[in-house]
């Protein structure tokens, strides 16, 4: 068995790989590119792609990619061979700096809204040096960026890697007004990961989770998450097992994957990495949910990331923990004196003022059709925008608002009675599992993103408006003659604007969403709604003023997005009314004719005999058969209305879905599931919730 620490890394060209296989020079100009963004000399380059390929025949691979990440939400990659034939009939195998730096895609055949024609084919991958490259397979992967002919981001990584340049250089240039100079400062990110794990004959015994992944139709069992039994509960053997083939993989690939458990729903579990910076986090959650879907599939599992696969029970989401680096110091580390740490304070306020100032941004950048069945559940945040900072911070910037002397309370030891256990001591706050972002120690956890998303926006759309607050404190701090005088003021003035945005109490409570609109928060229940807030003008105006998104960039996501949650509803929608018509109804028509020949055969041989419960459930199932027919053809005539919705109305044309095609989908799914309530369970069409999630 091999060791952890001699596994980890093995299938990746890192930083101890590119030391043995690259010369002095070599090494040192790499890594000037990836530390300082140092531009890449050609003959480095053709330099590093022949280490690089030579390192990858050795691990087995023979042929590499441009692994890039379109705005589909997963990743694209096209093959090429290293392998180049010679006049003599023989071959070598050949890896140029050329084919390492720039490769080239279709790139219309990819969500541009509105960039690329489909004429507009050309489109362009440039290697990503900051990200390492790794093995996948026999296939040498290396990470790109994404961009069209004329130049426009056409991924998630492009502005991802803007923004975290300009919240370097806002944080630089705040730091050095406060005497502090750092060669870098880099966004760290740790993903939690939730999914669930179904046995895989049940996952291709119904078409709505092989076209959705989530299943349209489905009876409450009689046993759920009620008990609070699975959470953190002893791992099944088959999980187990599966869950350590996925850590090898993972492992050698270079992902940090730390911490897996079982989570509050049956067949639902955890998987979360150690930080890294947020360029390779947003890679390594990409590669990771790839991997745990090939890993499911050899162990006779399917891996689903919907964020509400299963009605009556938890859904997914993927936990952001967030923070900010200066040389690997954390920079939202409050030490054991918070009230008297200056710049903490100043980074805090930068966040607080951000959330606070593009609340709406926030919620876009979680926007999904799925989503939007999670969100505001109890397993899930509310939609609207808060922050939570805890007891003591929250105590500290109160102080700072009212200007009085921050005393700090002694919270103690927990005293559990029990001399045998260790005494520890108290944490200075609890945690808020309702809060959208909350500040859990030394990080912020950004509890909103749904599993299936690709964290790369979420962690652009943060970096960007922290570093619009940086900007503007930057902006003070060179006006004014005292830096530390001033950086003061600049904390007390941030609590007392922006105290709206915090809240540490219940996130659920009918209370908080009517002080929340007191308040003036943004309250979109629907992506539908929120979406389109993306062209907002003060939107257009950051993204523009740190060079993140132009604003024909910007209107090309806000399309992408609107045109993704109606092709996801109309594509569940078409499912329904395919299930309902194939399975749904011939299983009723079956169980009806079976019935009505028992009450024939049973008066012919006993006239006198009672048929009253064959008669009653005849009945019940009859009505509900024309129920399902009715729902069928109003949704029908919906779906109908929706395709044939004029184009340019793409906002419209999602509140349409959300506020006519849903409802019409509710309706049916409510008649089919009290049908399958009182189906015998050889009569139903497709396993049921009881097989689906105890199975496994």
């Amino acid at each position: 068995m091999t060791k952890m620490p001699e596994l980890f890394g093995t299938k990746v060209f890192n930083d101890s790989a590119m030391k043995k296989r690259l010369t002095p020079e070599t090494y040192e100009a790499l890594r000037r590119t990836i530390d300082e963004g140092k531009p890449l000399d050609a003959s480095v380059a053709d330099t590093v792609a022949q280490a690089m390929k030579n390192w990858a025949v050795e691990n087995g691979a023979t042929h590499y990619t441009h692994w890039f990440q379109p705005l589909t939400g997963v990743t694209a990659e096209k093959h090429e061979s290293f392998l180049s034939p010679q006049p003599d009939g023989t071959a070598i195998m050949k890896f140029s700096g050329k084919a390492l730096v720039k490769g080239e895609s279709d790139a219309s055949s990819f969500p541009s809204g509105g960039l690329r024609a489909t004429f507009e084919a050309r489109g362009y991958t440039v290697w990503d040096p900051t990200s390492f490259a790794f093995i996948k397979g026999t296939t040498l992967c290396i990470p790109t960026a994404f961009y069209s002919y004329s130049g426009e981001a056409l991924d998630q990584k492009t502005p991802l890697l803007r923004s975290m340049k300009t919240l370097e250089e806002q944080a630089k240039r705040v730091l050095s007004l406060l005497g502090k100079n750092p060669r870098r400062v880099v966004p760290t990110t740790g993903a939690e990961q939730e999914y669930f794990l179904i046995d895989r004959e049940s996952y291709y015994a119904r078409r709505d989770l092989m076209y959705t992944g989530r299943t349209l139709f489905g009876a409450k069992p009689p046993k759920g998450q009620e008990l609070d039994d699975h959470y953190y509960g002893m791992i099944r053997l088959r999980i187990e097992n599966y869950m350590r083939e996925l850590d090898n993989e993972l492992w050698a690939m270079g992902v940090a994957a730390a911490t897996e458990h079982n989570e509050v729903a049956p067949a639902q579990h955890e998987l979360a990495c150690i930080y890294n910076t947020s360029n390779v986090a947003c890679d390594h959650n990409q590669l990771t949910m790839e991997i745990m879907r090939k890993v499911a599939k050899r162990n006779g599992l399917t891996c689903l990331f919907h964020e509400k696969p299963f009605e009556g029970v938890n859904g997914s989401g993927k936990h952001l923990n967030w923070s900010l680096a200066a040389d690997g110091k954390n920079l939202l580390d409050p030490g054991r004196t918070p009230a008297e740490n200056l710049i903490f304070l100043l980074f805090f306020s930068a966040v607080i003022k951000a959330v606070d100032d593009y609340q709406e941004l926030l919620r876009i950048s979680v926007a999904s059709s799925s989503n939007d069945h999670r969100l505001g559940a109890s397993e899930a945040p509310p939609s609207v925008v808060s922050i939570f900072v805890g007891d003591e911070l929250d105590a500290v910037l109160r102080s700072i608002a009212s200007g009085t002397r921050y005393n700090k309370k002694e919270y103690g030891f927990l005293g559990l009675g029990l001399d045998v256990l260790p005494t520890i001591p108290k944490d200075s706050t609890d945690r808020n599992r309702t809060s959208p972002f909350a500040f859990t120690g030394d990080k912020f956890e950004f509890r909103m993103p749904g599993a299936s998303l690709a964290i790369a926006g979420a962690n652009t759309v943060i970096n960007t408006i922290v570093a619009e607050s940086l900007r503007q404190f930057g902006d003070a701090l060179e006006a004014a003659e005292d830096h530390e005088a001033a950086a003061a003021q600049l904390i007390k003035d941030t609590v007392t604007g922006h105290e709206r945005i915090i809240f540490n109490g219940n996130g659920y409570s009918e209370e908080w969403h009517k002080e929340a609109r007191r308040r003036g928060l943004a309250a979109f229940a629907s992506s539908a709604e929120a979406i389109p807030h993306l062209l907002d003008e003060k939107n257009v105006k950051v993204f523009g003023i740190h060079g993140i998104y132009t604003e024909k960039e910007l209107q090309s996501r806000c399309e992408v997005m609107l045109e993704s949650y109606c092709k996801t509803v109309n594509i569940e929608a078409q499912t329904m009314l395919e299930m309902a018509k194939q399975e749904i109804l011939p299983s009723a028509l079956r169980w009806s004719s079976e019935l009505a020949d028992l009450i024939s055969k049973k008066k012919a041989a006993l006239p006198t005999i009672s048929v009253r419960t064959e008669e009653d459930l005849l009945l019940k199932v009859t009505d509900l058969a024309e129920t399902i027919t009715a729902a069928v053809t109003e949704l029908e005539k919906q779906v109908a209305t929706g395709a044939a919705f004029p184009s340019g109305k793409e906002p419209c044309h999602a509140v349409f879905y959300r506020e006519t095609v849903l409802p019409a989908m509710r309706n049916l799914r409510t008649a089919a599931d009290k049908l399958e309530e009182i189906t015998p369970k050889d009569l139903r069409p497709y396993p049921g919730y009881e097989t689906i999630l105890f199975r496994v």
